[in-house]
């Protein structure tokens, strides 16, 4: 197996402060106006939160009318953003197809990066902002170019599969990204009998369970769902009788092999609404499961708290003041984005 050579330090969490002034202030009227939306989230944001939450809120929605612009949110935004500002919510694959539909003229990446990078490569007429250029990801940074250039020497004729969790520059040397949801997929409709599959080593790990294809995987993993142990859970399901857990693939094997379900984001959310489990476990980042409680107020979460510190470089604050100057312009040179369109772009029509 290859081994990674680079990696990304872990973020700070500390939140940024609103640079430009806000349009409104905490009222009786404002709460009052901001109160119906407050009704579906009050479970997961608390009333010492929200005051502080509705005047960024509110000036975000308008600011949106007035730039054209949509945002873009993962499900590992905190619930004020996901559920409160965003315009389309989803994985890595929904939020990609959303960036190619949508018709607004600028759009904000809720999320890290990579994702920005790929809204970008399918929508280069647009002006894609991310909130913060330090969002980054531990796993798209486990891999670079030069390494796919490697691979290519050191396995000729191979077919090579990246997650869409790494930049640009690594999908332009790939023949096709994937997600979580769809890397089975991806994998067979290739046809051949082996296939490399980056950079992520759990994802592949599990792909491999999944198909009769041979996945050689390179050894890179997400920070937050490495985390995780077997153990772990055990010791949860001790604890809480009627527990049922679900587990990302990017998760350690003894991880998935102690879960009652491993699947992609949606596909976690998707088990959650048609089980209504009484108690539930998602080993995943926290944040979605505080998100996923709003759609499934009638289960109980058992919430393990791995954050991703990238992810929660976006907030409220951030988003506000990219909208307010159009700040954190992602760009990719036009060489690499006609490469790594490709790659995107043959994965989205896949699975259109």
């Amino acid at each position: 197996m290859a081994s990674a050579v680079s990696t990304l330090a872990p973020a700070s969490q500390v939140r940024t402060s609103v640079q430009a002034p806000l349009a409104y202030s905490w009222s009786p009227a404002l709460e009052k106006e901001m109160a119906p939306l407050y009704a579906r989230v009050k479970h997961v944001i608390t009333p010492m939160e929200w005051p502080f939450y509705a005047p960024l809120i509110k000036s975000i929605n308008e600011l949106k009318v007035q730039r054209d612009a949509v945002i873009l949110a993962h499900n590992y935004m905190t619930p004020e953003i996901f559920h409160c500002v965003s315009d389309f919510r989803g994985d890595s694959l929904q939020l990609a197809k959303e960036a190619a539909r949508t018709d607004a003229k600028v759009i904000v990446q809720a999320g890290v990066h990579f994702m920005a990078e790929t809204s970008k490569l399918l929508s280069p007429e647009k002006t894609v902002l991310i909130p913060d250029m330090r969002a980054g990801c531990s796993l798209a940074s486990s891999i670079t170019p030069e390494d796919v250039r490697m691979l290519r020497e050191a396995y000729p004729g191979v077919p090579i599969v990246t997650y869409v969790n790494t930049s640009a520059a690594v999908k332009a040397e790939c023949d096709i990204t994937c997600t979580s949801a769809n890397a089975v997929k991806v994998v067979e409709s290739l046809g051949a009998p082996r296939v490399l599959c980056i950079p992520d080593q759990y994802l592949a790990k599990w792909v491999q369970s999944q198909t009769k294809v041979e996945v050689i995987a390179w050894k890179g993993a997400c920070e937050v769902h490495e985390r995780f142990t077997g153990e772990e859970l055990e010791r949860m399901r001790a604890d809480e009788p009627g527990l049922k857990i679900i587990a990302h693939p990017e998760c350690p094997p003894d991880v998935i092999a102690a879960a009652d379900f491993t699947g992609s984001t949606s596909g976690m959310i998707k088990w959650v609404k048609d089980k209504q489990p009484a108690k539930v476990m998602l080993v995943t980042e926290c944040s979605m499961a505080s998100n996923v409680a709003i759609e499934a107020p009638d289960v109980e979460f058992i919430r393990p708290c791995n954050l991703c510190p990238h992810m929660k470089r976006i907030s409220l604050e951030n988003i506000y003041d990219s909208l307010v100057h159009l700040r954190h312009e992602v760009t990719v040179d036009p060489d690499v984005a006609l490469r790594a369109r490709r790659a995107v772009e043959r994965m989205v029509n896949l699975t259109n």
